[in-house]
């Protein structure tokens, strides 16, 4: 009997060790958020950032509670080395939040931002949610300055608009979307800093947006999710048509269409896409992992604000449920990849604003201790 007992138990624990492995998981233990020091500025959300070098850098925003304040605060994002704890102030040798000169253009949300050159530029938005700017500024981490730059669009005509998004390249950028309070635009515009001059490209041949998502791989920019008034590739005005971008082709050569985000193919593939279309979700890419180099998007809102993430396989083309974000749910957060690492902080949902910082490792099983 006692024998009897002892096998079973040997089968038992075989089987839960079998039903714990990775490949067995549930999408809930499937990746890891930890806690960073917390975002040194006050709660906010529809903020903006851009990276230069081993540094984010994140600004602007609103905060609901005093009343409706637009920031121009900015602060710099160095993170801790793994797996040293992250110490509550900044420090050059263990990272954290350091407050930096304050946004040139004075205090606005919805704005975007990029890096290209070693500089950060950060333009367009809305002071007031209703009006939308044009004006762009350039910003010297060595001398800690902000200078004006060019106006999106040509010397003669400016196209403002908030919720756009951007491109970083090695010489240039590009800014595309967004909205005026009354159009939706699939325009795009490259920015050349040597020149401090913007060019029209041919609009994307997607759904007109705002809200949207971008990565750049490999030299390649990817757009997908968003917000549509009105498209055939869209569910409760939520884009599910995806797209890449080569810069290098001329116009529309540049532009690709992926597959999409939800379950239009009779494939299988897709057959799980229930939660992926959003809009005002953010996002990063990691390399080098042991899976691949893979893209995330988290967070965002679909009508309501959630936490779900999803992991995208740049070289199969799919996607592939992850833990959801840790924190509260939210949208108009900030994502950003910096040391090939990739983080999400700040957001809102409703009046409550957030300041929470969190990173991910897509490899890890949950712990919701950390």
């Amino acid at each position: 009997m006692k024998r009897i007992n002892s096998l079973l138990f040997s089968l038992m624990l075989l089987g839960l060790l079998f039903s714990c492995s990775k490949a067995s998981l549930s999408y809930t233990q499937n990746g890891n958020w930890v806690s960073r020091a917390i975002f040194a500025g006050v709660p906010m959300g529809y903020g903006t950032s851009f990276t230069i070098g081993d540094s984010a850098y994140v600004g602007t925003g609103l905060n609901p509670n005093t009343p409706n304040t637009k920031l121009a605060t900015v602060f710099r994002y160095v993170p801790d080395p793994i797996p040293t704890s992250t110490p509550t102030g900044y420090d050059s040798a263990f990272g954290g939040w350091k407050q930096m000169a304050d946004y040139g253009g004075g205090g606005r949300m919805k704005a975007v931002g990029f890096g290209v050159g070693g500089f950060g530029y950060l333009g367009t938005g809305t002071a007031d949610g209703i009006t939308p700017l044009s004006d762009f500024w350039k910003y010297d981490p060595a001398a800690n300055s902000w200078t004006r730059v060019a106006d999106i669009g040509t010397p003669s005509k400016k196209y403002p608009r908030f919720d756009a998004v951007s491109m970083s390249f090695s010489n240039s950028a590009f800014v595309l979307t967004g909205t005026d309070a009354s159009n939706y635009f699939g325009d795009v515009w490259e920015y050349d800093p040597s020149a401090d001059s913007w060019t029209q490209r041919p609009d994307m041949p997607g759904s007109k947006r705002s809200q949207a998502v971008t990565w750049v791989y490999n030299g390649i920019g990817y757009l997908v999710t968003g917000y549509t008034p009105g498209s055939q590739w869209q569910v409760g005005n939520a884009c599910y048509d995806f797209w890449k971008f080569d810069p290098t082709q001329t116009g529309n050569k540049g532009w690709a269409r992926l597959r999409d985000i939800y379950n239009t193919n009779s494939d299988t593939h897709d057959d799980a896409y229930t939660n992926i279309i959003r809009y005002r979700a953010v996002g990063f890419v990691i390399k080098g992992q042991t899976t691949g180099d893979k893209a995330y998007i988290t967070t965002g809102s679909n009508g309501t604000p959630n936490t779900y993430t999803w992991e995208y396989d740049f070289a199969t083309d799919q996607w592939t449920e992850k833990t959801p974000y840790e924190g509260a749910s939210r949208e108009g957060a900030i994502g950003f990849t910096v040391q090939n690492r990739g983080f999400i902080t700040t957001g809102i949902s409703g009046t409550a604003a957030y300041d929470d910082c969190r990173e991910f490792f897509p490899g890890q099983i949950y712990n919701q201790y950390d």
